[in-house]
């Protein structure tokens, strides 16, 4: 069964940020880990998950990536920040 989320994914120096919608978060974030999702995430290595969303259903995962998306960075490090205050990798709370 498919759970929408949104995701955002950094670099270890935590100077990039990715964000993208999913319907299995813990097999999307595996692939970018493991280089299985060509593009931006593997040219700069962005593959550490330092937040995301989960929604009931994919119209209203897609609405809130956009909106997000359109945020000014401080505002994305803020998000980040109240529930990932030391931007450690959740990968392994979803897996």
């Amino acid at each position: 069964m498919k759970q929408p989320a949104i995701y955002i994914l950094t670099n270890d120096s935590n100077s990039v940020l990715y964000i993208s919608v999913t319907g299995n978060l813990t097999q999307r974030v595996w692939l970018h880990r493991t280089g299985g999702v060509k593009g931006f995430t593997q040219k700069y290595n962005v593959h550490k998950l330092i937040y995301f969303e989960v929604f009931e259903n994919f119209k209203t995962a897609i609405e809130r990536e956009k909106q997000l998306k359109k945020w000014k960075r401080s505002w994305k490090d803020e998000l980040i920040s109240r529930v990932n205050p030391s931007w450690n990798d959740l990968y392994d709370e979803i897996s």
